[in-house]
């Protein structure tokens, strides 16, 4: 099973328009990093995690052929904006593609793109397939995926757990109960925004905390905002078998 990362940045710290700071005219492809989510390419299934505002573009770069599903974390803007652009699987599959979704997520994206859901069957509109998820595991093939719930300030958020694999993108506080369903992962990622003190994110130390009291063999954050600092010179303040992911990183598991 080969996990890419599609993106590693965040919609938090993003100028709007390129500011002239050190991210936006860094030449380093490392700091070039788009909203979060991964795919998974199984032998029997292609599947991504969450479908951000960039999500068309990253399927494009990762010159991804098919996708059978998405698996959603969390409702907001930067996970789910992109869910549109799945026509042209439809298309080229001849069929729906499968989203698995929690009970706030699926109304949000009945709420974001009504015209998928309400049933007209209007001609050329995304095609879904909705499947509830709750805090049980499900499989999607052959891949089975463990959900981890976090907390996103006050917000609930799913990572997955996929073999010795865990990625969690938007954690400020985990609870005992759900770290114990991480432990043993030989691969973990987890978000770090930035440096300075933040209301619904891990800071960078926080991070580092968290990754070491896990203790996986190695650990890749993610979610990363220009607050952060450019990829190189954070790389040099890691301890080790802890690393900044990036756009395009591939992993075997």
């Amino acid at each position: 099973m080969t996990i890419t990362f599609l993106g590693t940045g965040t919609s938090q710290g993003v100028p709007v328009i390129a500011c002239g700071c050190e991210i936006c005219t860094s030449t380093d492809a490392h700091d070039k990093r788009l909203r979060t989510s991964v795919l998974i390419e199984a032998e029997d299934k292609t599947i991504v995690i969450d479908s951000g505002p960039d999500f068309r573009y990253q399927m494009l770069r990762a010159g991804v052929k098919r996708l059978d599903a998405i698996v959603y974390t969390h409702e907001h803007k930067d996970h789910i904006a992109g869910m549109d652009d799945i026509r042209a699987f439809n298309y080229f599959q001849g069929g729906p593609v499968d989203i698995y979704a929690d009970s706030r997520v699926r109304k949000a994206l009945t709420r974001e793109f009504p015209y998928v859901f309400d049933g007209t069957g209007y001609p050329g509109i995304p095609q879904v397939k909705v499947h509830n998820i709750s805090l049980e595991p499900f499989n999607i093939g052959s891949v089975e995926f463990i959900p981890i719930e976090v907390l996103h300030y006050r917000l609930p958020v799913l990572g997955f757990r996929i073999n010795d694999f865990t990625y969690i993108t938007d954690a400020k506080t985990v609870s005992e109960t759900e770290k114990q369903k991480i432990r043993g992962s030989k691969i973990l990622v987890i978000n770090a925004l930035q440096k300075e003190s933040h209301i619904s994110h891990f800071t960078l130390d926080e991070a580092i905390a968290f990754a070491q009291d896990i203790g996986a063999e190695t650990t890749y954050f993610t979610h990363i905002s220009h607050r952060l600092g450019k990829h190189e010179d954070i790389a040099k303040e890691l301890p080790p078998n802890i690393f900044l992911s990036y756009d395009g990183l591939t992993l075997d598991i």
